[in-house]
């Protein structure tokens, strides 16, 4: 995929206010870690991340997306009303239906003439979004759209930890050590054809994907019976094989990022700047080793604001630019990957 009239116009983020760090929830598993003999600081240790953060109880995924629109809508000069689309992206939605994108779009005013739906596919899902709108922007359908995602980990990390304690299990713990590095946040992309700025910048000039579904079952997060034959009490549950993702991953990674270059017709050296999906320390090291990619073109968030989803890649490159990190005139690719295995990867002028 290649455009020639795309324009991210602006990044709206809101951080969840309640930080939970590592060394809170090695405390709650206190007894587990004396059973399984674990010392102190494997958490941090095996993943990278200090700290993450949760929504306060009873918190509205709608909410924190209509938030994270508003900062969109503030930073730059389109108004509501005239966004075209609007894209739900997350993995965490209110309900099996609506769309939990109908209440954001109730929540901003968007015009009744707008598209307005959700849009899933794990940690991919606000990329997925981007391109959803894109691709109406470059055939000359819409003008502007937004795409938005709220992620909660609060509940799922709840449930997990009260499992842990309860199965003090090994196999238990090393398959629920990725819902530990969960974060919560909220983000919303906007982007335009470029006719509402004198000078449009982030240029969204393309990008690759590549699949790998023989591996859908390395990492789920679902409702299941709370017993067997048990059709009257469900709950949450998630497994994540975290060495096999990491492995088969990574190797996806390698496949798209070769891909992605030919696409653009970049060299690797080309790239300025790279925004990853913010998995962990394992991960990020392996990928930038593989992919050729220095420490200091890449901008974490993950030791402080833990693995937020499908909020993650565009509220850290949010961030990164609010920082300083992400400049004009910088070649940049965003770095996705989610559960499926799918791999997405888009390139920017800044």
């Amino acid at each position: 995929m290649i455009y020639s009239k795309v324009y991210i116009d602006s990044i709206g983020y809101e951080i969840a206010p309640v930080v939970v760090s590592s060394v809170e929830i090695e405390r709650r598993l206190k007894d587990l870690y004396a059973v399984l003999h674990l010392t102190e600081g494997q958490l941090e240790a095996l993943t990278g991340i200090a700290e993450r953060r949760w929504w306060e109880d009873g918190h509205r995924l709608s909410d924190g997306a209509i938030a994270a629109a508003g900062r969109a809508l503030e930073a730059s000069t389109v108004r509501a009303d005239q966004l075209d689309a609007l894209i739900y992206g997350a993995v965490c939605r209110e309900y099996f239906e609506p769309a939990t994108a109908c209440r954001v779009a109730a929540g901003i005013g968007v015009n009744p003439e707008a598209a307005v739906y959700d849009v899933s596919n794990a940690c991919l899902g606000v990329l997925n979004g981007m391109v959803e709108i894109a691709n109406r922007i470059e055939f000359g359908q819409i003008r502007a759209g937004m795409v938005v995602a709220c992620e909660a980990s609060r509940a799922i990390n709840e449930i997990v930890i009260e499992q842990l304690l309860q199965k003090r299990s090994m196999d238990f713990f090393r398959l629920s050590l990725a819902t530990l590095t969960g974060g919560s946040g909220a983000v919303a992309v906007l982007l335009t054809d470029g006719s509402f700025a004198a000078r449009p910048g982030r240029k969204l000039i393309g990008g690759a994907w590549r699949t790998a579904p023989q591996f859908h079952g390395l990492c789920r997060w679902g409702i299941e019976a709370a017993h067997p034959g048990d059709s009257q009490e469900f709950h949450q549950f998630t497994a994540t094989d975290s060495a096999a993702v990491l492995a088969h991953g990574v190797e996806l990674g390698a496949q798209t990022w070769r891909a992605f270059l030919n696409r653009m017709d970049w060299s690797a050296e080309q790239v300025d700047k790279v925004i990853c999906h913010q998995v962990g320390a394992s991960h990020r090291d392996t990928i930038l080793k593989l992919l050729g990619i220095p420490e200091s073109k890449d901008f974490p968030t993950y030791p402080y604001l833990g693995n937020m989803g499908t909020v993650s890649l565009p509220l850290t490159a949010g961030l990164a630019e609010d920082r300083g990190f992400l400049q004009p005139g910088d070649r940049v690719a965003f770095l996705g990957i989610g559960s499926g295995l799918n791999c997405m990867m888009l390139g920017l002028e800044w």
